[in-house]
Formats: structure tokens, sequence, C-alpha cells
């Protein structure tokens, strides 16, 4: 096991304090960043304050990718494209992790040079990992991928796969994964 060269809890010291949501561990080839990003809440309550999270967080992904390159895991909160989530239609903009502000704040980190790993290796639907308790979705597969894998464009080339773990139970997600190469 490989130790890091640092650990760093959060990101600033702003608005964001005291909710636990950011570790990053430096090592030598690049930095590693666990994230669990804001949920925008029922009836949207927290969509502004998401999009301010998105904005900051992407500034200090991009300070650190300044020194070296960035891989980023966690539940980002939010379902990329229509075939992120078994019902789309009828989620767009009422339900929070898919609504027009958190989808443009995920395709900002696309923009900016990070890569969806999964999707490099995934192109077809029907991958989550994250079922309601509810009306036994699990089961049925009817659930969201709004958890990820994000790494520096300059990294693509050295990861080996991503994977989703759908059947290792003890949560509503499940775990994921990416094999990087040496």
């Amino acid at each position: 096991m490989m130790k890091p060269i640092s650990v760093r809890y959060g990101k600033d010291t702003e608005s964001h304090q005291g909710e636990g949501r950011i570790i990053t561990l430096e090592f030598p080839k690049y930095y590693l960043t666990t994230v669990y990003t804001p949920n925008s809440g029922r009836e949207l309550v927290r969509l502004d304050y998401r999009r301010q999270w998105d904005q900051r967080f992407l500034t200090y992904l991009k300070q650190l990718e300044q020194k070296k390159p960035v891989i980023v895991c966690g539940d980002l909160n939010v379902a990329h494209t229509p075939m992120d989530l078994a019902n789309p239609k009828t989620n767009y903009n009422v339900t929070a992790g898919y609504t027009q502000i958190e989808i443009d704040g995920f395709e900002n980190l696309m923009k900016a040079g990070f890569v969806d790993i999964f999707r490099e290796f995934h192109k077809e639907p029907g991958h989550y990992t994250f079922w309601t308790y509810m009306m036994n979705a699990r089961a049925k597969n009817i659930g969201w991928r709004i958890d990820y894998f994000l790494v520096s464009s300059a990294l693509r080339l050295k990861v080996k796969d991503s994977f989703i773990l759908p059947r290792v139970l003890g949560s509503d997600h499940c775990p994921i994964g990416m094999e990087l190469n040496p």
C-alpha cells in the first residue's frame, strides 16, 4: 500500500466548513480527491448553493492540476446524461441530481479537461451506482449513476479499466473502481 505524501481535508475556509465534503491525498504523480457533493435537496432548496459549490470545486481541482494530474472520485450527486438514470424524462429539472444547473456544473468539469473514465470504457446505458430503498428499485435496476471517477486528461491513457460493483450491498450506493497502470 502506497502512503500519501500529504492529506488535506476541505478546500477552503469559506462557506463549506463543517460539511466534511472533500479529502485530498497527494501522491508522487497525482492528487486523489474524494468528494461528497452537496445535494440540491427536496424542492431544490439548495440549488443555488450547489451552483456555487460546483464552481468552487472546479476552481479547486484546477489549482491542484497546476501542480500534477488529478483523480476525482465520489458521489457527485448528478446524473450527467439521460443514460445515467432510469427515468430521465420524469426527473429532468424537478429532481435534485438531474437539473440543468447540476448537469452544466458537471459538464464544466468535462470542458476543463476532466474525463468521466467509466464512460470511456462503457458506452451503454443501464449502469447505476445509486438506487432508492423504495419500490425494490435496486432489484429492478431503476437507478442513477451519480458516483464517478474523473481523471485529468493527462492520466487518461494510464487508466486500464473503470467499473461499478452493483451486487455489493450495504448502502443505497454501490462501490465503483478504477485500475490505474503504474
